[in-house]
């Protein structure tokens, strides 16, 4: 016998057979392709690459307060866009190295009086706690490690080499910071170092020592004979006599960018 036609629709037939019929497995998403970070990590390479020639070639004194610094050269020396050129000079403004000036671009910061006093008060104190702390806790190797530090000081300046000279006379100072044990102080004086530096670059006369590297020797004999509070007088005398001998100077430096940024 003929079978009778499903009197229902074709959709409603259709629904029904769906529903009768095993579901279809259900799609897994696919999963998401690994993120490469190598762009990134370049990218912060060449961030940290820029900040340190910058930092550097302050701290050595070969940028001088008030030189400026364009982005289109920088972009070219570095082989990078303005957006990482504009990133690191923001950073170096926060860091109190460069000033940013709208619409005229940046400069290497150029300290007022004021800020010197200040500046130079906030060392003052920073590296009182600090060179106590040092006396304390210093090993022989952290003693060897400083005399080292201080005869190549020595050779530097009886070379005549002022850049060589200005490095490691700073690099003694943030040293002593090191060894305190203390990182919190350790980063605010690698900070004030660094204001210092533009300072001195402002006022110091020409060949002239940042620190005097005999006044080094009598507070590290201080530390290395335990006298913290000795050493902290002899490092508050220090610094007091490097602002007195400070005098006005000429800011700005119009030579050769990549020069002054050690890399031509």
């Amino acid at each position: 016998m003929p079978k009778s036609p499903d009197p229902r629709p074709p959709a409603r037939a259709a629904r029904a057979t769906r529903g009768n019929a095993t579901p279809p497995p259900r799609r897994q998403p696919s999963a998401a392709p690994p993120v490469d970070s190598a762009p990134a990590d370049e990218s912060a390479d060449v961030e940290t690459r820029i900040y340190r020639a910058v930092f550097d070639s302050v701290m050595g004194q070969r940028l001088k307060p008030g030189t400026k610094l364009p982005e289109a050269p920088l972009c070219e020396l570095f082989g990078v866009s303005r957006s990482v050129v504009r990133k690191v000079l923001q950073k170096l403004a926060h860091d109190h190295i460069v000033q940013l000036r709208p619409n005229r671009g940046a400069i290497v910061a150029v300290p007022t009086r004021e800020e010197t006093r200040q500046i130079f008060e906030a060392r003052r104190a920073l590296e009182a706690a600090i060179v106590r702390l040092v006396a304390e806790r210093a090993t022989a190797r952290d003693l060897k490690g400083l005399r080292e530090q201080l005869r190549a000081e020595h050779e530097a300046m009886h070379r005549f080499d002022q850049p060589a000279w200005a490095r490691l006379a700073s690099a003694y100072h943030l040293r002593l910071a090191e060894l305190s044990g203390n990182p919190i102080l350790q980063r605010y004086l690698q900070e004030i170092v660094s204001r210092c530096s533009l300072i001195v670059a402002v006022h110091q006369p020409p060949g002239n020592a940042a620190c005097e590297h005999d006044e080094h020797e009598r507070i590290m004999d201080c530390i290395a004979r335990g006298d913290a509070e000795g050493a902290v007088q002899l490092m508050d005398q220090h610094l007091r006599e490097l602002e007195e001998h400070l005098m006005l100077g000429s800011p700005g430096d119009e030579r050769n960018l990549a020069k002054l940024l050690g890399l031509g």
